[in-house]
């Protein structure tokens, strides 16, 4: 007998999935109509500053679309019937995940499968935002999409189940696994940092969880390629599945800290820089247990669809720079 993935979102539809081949567009890109979920969250706000001029597009906030009803997903897809559904909600706060289990899995997999019903009923695309958390960590080497995923904490277990869902429910899917994400607006590691430092003349952080730092204006700008590419050029069904997306170079959490007090001495949001001290994940003790090695290989991404990898010290500068008013001194 065969072992067999269950996926743990609520009992399963049974509808059938279809095969498809290649697709053909003539559209131009403003007839590309595409509707996108969680619109307020930092990475909503970056794909639909990115696409408004690129699609028709219709940005949904959690408050005008909750994923979580069926009724309301069918009911708006069915209407709208858009070309492409990316959905950018989820349930990201890791720690809370491991006391609100019900919420997590009811955002990240029902939330998913619903989306994945409704745009497998109407032939739609479906775009889907991932964790590196669907991993141990364990590995020696960064993670591809063959690797067999394995979660530590809610979270990840979560956002596994909403990918299984996806899969299974919607033949048409993408679904880009990221990591460590950051934005100008939100609430995000940089900007933490940014506030901790007015205050404290020394900081500890963890140096033994590897990953890559990733902006969300770069994870819009791949979605915008993305989007092109499946609308406007001969696409293969062979090319629907996973892919991973994340900043580079490497780095660790102390790393990225050194990183920002950098940047936030060079744009003057700070007069002296704190002393970092760097600790195990052992001497930090979380509710959600963290993956040691984060790292994604991106090289499928960057095949398929030709894209450069996320510049996250780049995208740094501009985040933390004097152009970014929300992370000025008060």
């Amino acid at each position: 007998m065969t072992n067999k993935v269950v996926n743990p979102c609520s009992e399963p539809n049974t509808s059938s999935s279809r095969f498809y081949t290649s697709i053909k567009s003539n559209k131009t890109s403003k007839t590309v109509k595409v509707l996108l979920t969680g619109a307020a969250g930092a990475v909503g706000i970056s794909i639909a500053q990115h696409l408004a001029e690129q699609v028709n597009l219709f940005s949904y906030t959690h408050e005008q679309l909750d994923i979580t009803h069926a009724d309301s997903v069918f009911t708006v897809i069915d209407k709208l019937k858009p070309d492409i559904i990316i959905n950018a909600a989820g349930y990201t706060a890791v720690d809370n995940a491991q006391v609100d289990e019900a919420q997590a899995r009811l955002v990240n997999c029902n939330g998913a499968k619903n989306l994945a019903l409704a745009a497998e009923r109407i032939d739609a695309i479906l775009i889907h935002l991932s964790t590196d958390y669907v991993f141990s960590g364990e590995s020696d080497s960064a993670y591809t999409e063959q690797d067999l995923p394995h979660p530590i904490n809610v979270y990840g277990h979560s956002k596994l189940a909403g990918e299984l869902a996806i899969q299974q429910h919607c033949a048409k899917h993408i679904i880009i696994r990221t990591a460590w994400v950051f934005a100008e607006h939100g609430h995000n590691f940089v900007k933490t940092i940014v506030e901790l430092i007015k205050t404290h003349p020394v900081l500890t952080i963890v140096d033994d969880q590897i990953g890559g730092p990733t902006y969300a204006g770069d994870i819009a700008k791949v979605i915008g390629t993305v989007v092109d590419r499946i609308t406007h050029t001969d696409f293969s069904a062979d090319n629907y599945g996973v892919y991973h997306y994340c900043g580079m170079p490497y780095v660790s959490w102390k790393g990225f800290a050194d990183s920002i007090i950098l940047a936030a001495k060079q744009a003057e949001l700070i007069a002296v820089s704190p002393k970092v001290n760097g600790t195990v994940s052992e001497n930090y003790p979380r509710p959600a247990k963290r993956p040691k090695n984060s790292r994604l290989d991106c090289g499928k991404i960057q095949q398929i669809f030709n894209v450069s990898l996320s510049d996250w010290q780049t995208a740094l500068t501009f985040v933390v720079g004097s152009n970014n008013k929300d992370l000025e001194p008060k």
